[in-house]
């Protein structure tokens, strides 16, 4: 069968590609940016890429076009798609006919944390010798791709409650008809198509409807988003996880970041995880990991020393370069609380060391404004916030962050962070680069300039 993917070049759809080559489907892929590493991985599974969405790029007509979420009516091959009657699916549906029937799936669901939750769930399932599928919203360091088929009936899936496509706006994970489901968390997100959090909880609670009776939800001790979403109907058993409330799942701190502590199960060590996450939030994520995968029939002691073996996903913290002494992190911020939490944490880590933030607002709700009263307070663990401010954002970014006073500045360039950065990082500071996108490639940008500096004066 021959399957063209209008938007291929997206995470997501990246990995539907990937799966449906590897099913030994001829595929082929247009998207409006064809770049690495996405098009790499792609055209090294031998898949034809294509610049835009030309209607020539589905002549001969393909067996079948899977349409990403990103494509709207006008656009010119859905426009053709339509005219000349192709058949066409959604890339969520095409994921639950072709390669989620009659397989275990384990979900991820929540605002925050998805894609390192579903990460670790991966791991631990593959390091206890499961050899899961999976399609993650980004790339696991411990396996290097997105998206695999697997080996065994069990498959991960990151569950996102985005939109499905123009014809289908049902979210996403309404889809997967999960047998194990962990909710990590909930709060009003993706401003551009949600008009509050009841939409969002609606849909969540439509997820819940799927999960059967000989399921399990995996759900965080405290959240009053999550409990009303519970409230509306449950027919599957709970099992409640928390940091710091009483639940099944708790954790005991060995080290104040997080970076060392003990998952307990109904108050019994499951071991110690000693490892490179920071964070409340890491915790969290890794008592719903080893929850789901007991679920499946890993123990949790086995889990727990499969922690220590993960090594975390591609920019989540990801330390970039280190230049003289200077840190260059990459982070995945969206959310003024995913911002706090990763802050925290690597506050906890560095102690009296220098923090500067860099912040591009840079998902559709950060960009609308929504949550902009919310990211100053976010922020405070940072020495120094220096905020990106492009015309394009629709609300007064020095306004905004006047609370922070001299430690917050406001650019409307990105070579203007990169000199100010440049110009003041000392030995001994950590510089933490938070976006949802390639933010000009300025990570690299800064780590260059240093070395440059390094170099030129030793």
């Amino acid at each position: 069968m021959h399957i063209h993917i209008l938007g291929i070049c997206g995470t997501f759809m990246g990995g539907i590609a990937l799966l449906a080559r590897a099913m030994g489907h001829q595929v082929s892929g247009s998207d409006a940016n064809v770049y690495p590493p996405m098009s790499t991985q792609l055209q090294e599974a031998g898949i034809e890429l294509m610049q835009g969405y030309d209607p020539a790029h589905l002549k001969p007509a393909p067996d079948c076009v899977v349409v990403g979420n990103a494509m709207s009516r006008g656009n010119p091959a859905v426009e053709y798609m339509l005219d000349a009657g192709l058949s066409y699916t959604s890339g969520p549906q095409w994921l639950a006919e072709h390669v989620l029937q009659g397989r275990w799936v384990l979900a991820v669901a929540g605002t925050h944390g998805k894609t390192s939750t579903a990460s670790l769930l991966a791991w631990i399932l593959e390091d206890a010798g499961l050899s899961p599928g999976f399609l993650i919203g980004g790339v696991p360091c411990n396996f290097g791709i997105s998206a695999r088929l697997g080996d065994t009936p069990f498959f991960v899936v990151e569950a996102d409650e985005y939109d499905t496509a123009f014809f289908d706006k049902r979210s996403k994970f309404v889809h997967y008809r999960p047998r194990t489901l962990v909710l990590n968390n909930l709060e009003f997100d993706h401003a551009d198509i949600f008009d509050d959090l009841a939409m969002i909880q609606q849909q969540f609670h439509h997820l819940v409807r799927t999960i059967p009776a000989s399921g399990l939800i995996i759900a965080p001790a405290v959240d009053e988003a999550i409990d009303e979403v519970l409230a509306m109907g449950c027919w599957t058993g709970i099992e409640r996880f928390s940091a710091d409330a009483p639940g099944l799942w708790q954790a005991q701190r060995l080290a104040a970041d997080g970076s060392k502590f003990t998952p307990l199960c109904d108050g019994e060590s499951q071991g110690v995880v000693d490892w490179d996450l920071t964070g409340d939030h890491s915790i969290n994520n890794a008592l719903a990991a080893i929850a789901a995968a007991r679920h499946a029939g890993v123990p949790g002691k086995v889990a727990v020393e499969a922690l220590a073996r993960f090594k975390n996903v591609k920019r989540r913290m990801e330390l970039r370069g280190e230049v003289e002494g200077v840190r260059v992190y990459d982070d995945f911020a969206h959310h003024p609380t995913a911002i706090r939490t990763t802050l925290n944490g690597l506050r906890a880590q560095v102690g009296e060391g220098r923090i500067i933030a860099v912040l591009e607002p840079r998902s559709n709700t950060m960009r609308m404004g929504v949550s902009a009263a919310e990211l100053p307070a976010a922020l405070e663990a940072a020495d120094q916030v220096l905020v990106y401010s492009p015309e394009t954002l629709k609300w007064d970014a020095p306004s905004v962050f006047r609370s922070l006073g001299e430690r917050a500045e406001v650019f409307d360039t990105v070579d203007g962070i990169i000199k100010t950065v440049t110009n003041g990082a000392v030995e001994g500071d950590h510089i933490l680069i938070m976006s949802n996108d390639d933010f000009e490639n300025i990570h690299q940008r800064i780590l260059d300039i240093l070395e440059q500096r390094y170099m030129q004066y030793g």
